[in-house]
């Protein structure tokens, strides 16, 4: 039970309790979940490391423990490994800006054969001119508009495209985007679609989405760029219509890419090794995201974004 007054927060390591700093009714202790914590036994609410392992079956054994507040947006696999009692919370609009920042940058990228730039200065060639394709003018696609594919959209409204935002379901503009169309709306726009982006989480309805289906509908040349998780996408039906279309990848299936991997020779297919979160902006967004958690926790007993456990009802991931 909450206990107004009095709550032990673990965070990842003694960097982050100085860079979160004092916060009333809060008592902050660093752990990195390695081993169980000394004072496993009064943690009400941990923050596991960001981008390193950690022993996920210690959460069963800390007694007290009501919340787990993760730094990533994706938490797959992590409600299996937590008792009943407790609430998951994800790290809402954290990474927002880098994760929209390297879509539009793999956009543009792929669009500009920056790509065959890079490899050219390898061997010291000037390319024959030709009309290169451009970001602007085109049909941009967001599958997946939620906070992120919002940031996407602000990103990409000053480029001089038209763009169709895709959610589980339907609902009003935004300023951004005239409308949001459903997801089962989806297959009447993907033959205009010249670039797709492709943000959803990953759950059991998003697993595959981006399947042979989906490409075939695309037009010849049209981009689609993957900055959600790999295996939102069939690597097969990737591979089947690589050249036809082209590909941006910040994620893959099977991830990491093994050296032998067709998918690293297939034309037409640019790929990032999954940097959409860790860059220098993460860490300032993340220490005022768990002032804010840690500060509704102590006045509350609960937290907003809450993706699984008695606080949430059901987990219940939307697009």
């Amino acid at each position: 039970m909450h206990l107004p007054g009095r709550i032990v927060a673990s965070l990842p390591d003694p960097s982050w309790v100085e860079d979160v700093g004092s916060i009333d009714g809060v008592e902050l202790i660093a752990s990195d979940l390695r081993s169980l914590p000394d004072r496993h036994d009064e943690i009400e609410v941990c923050v596991p490391p960001y981008m390193q392992q950690y022993d996920r079956s210690l959460f069963a054994r800390m007694p007290t423990l009501r919340l787990v507040q993760v730094l990533t947006a994706g938490y797959d696999g992590l409600p299996e490994a937590l008792p009943a009692s407790v609430d998951l919370a994800n790290a809402v609009g954290v990474h927002d800006t880098s994760t929209a920042e390297l879509a539009v940058t793999l956009a543009l990228a792929s669009l500009r054969s920056v790509p065959e730039f890079v490899l050219n200065a390898q061997s010291g060639t000037w390319a024959a001119s030709r009309v290169y394709d451009s970001l602007a003018d085109r049909h941009v696609v967001i599958l997946g508009y939620g906070a992120i594919g919002r940031a996407v959209a602000a990103r990409l409204q000053p480029f001089e495209v038209r763009m169709t935002g895709i959610a589980s379901r339907a609902r009003p503009g935004d300023g951004l985007v005239d409308t949001v169309l459903g997801v089962e709306e989806l297959a009447g726009v993907l033959p205009t679609a010249q670039v797709l982006i492709v943000t959803v989480p990953l759950s059991d309805a998003t697993t595959g989405l981006v399947d042979d289906t989906v490409l075939s509908a695309l037009p010849d040349g049209a981009v689609v760029v993957n900055v959600a998780r790999g295996r939102v996408a069939d690597t097969d039906a990737i591979l089947s219509h690589a050249g036809r279309l082209r590909f941006a990848l910040d994620v893959t299936d099977p991830e990491p890419l093994p050296p032998d991997h067709p998918l690293w020779q297939a034309p037409g297919v640019l790929i990032s090794p999954h940097t959409g979160g860790p860059t220098t902006a993460f860490r300032p967004r993340a220490v005022r995201y768990l002032r804010e958690q840690l500060r509704a926790y102590a006045a509350t007993g609960s937290v907003p974004h809450i993706v699984h456990g008695p606080g949430s009802g059901k987990l219940s991931p939307h697009l």
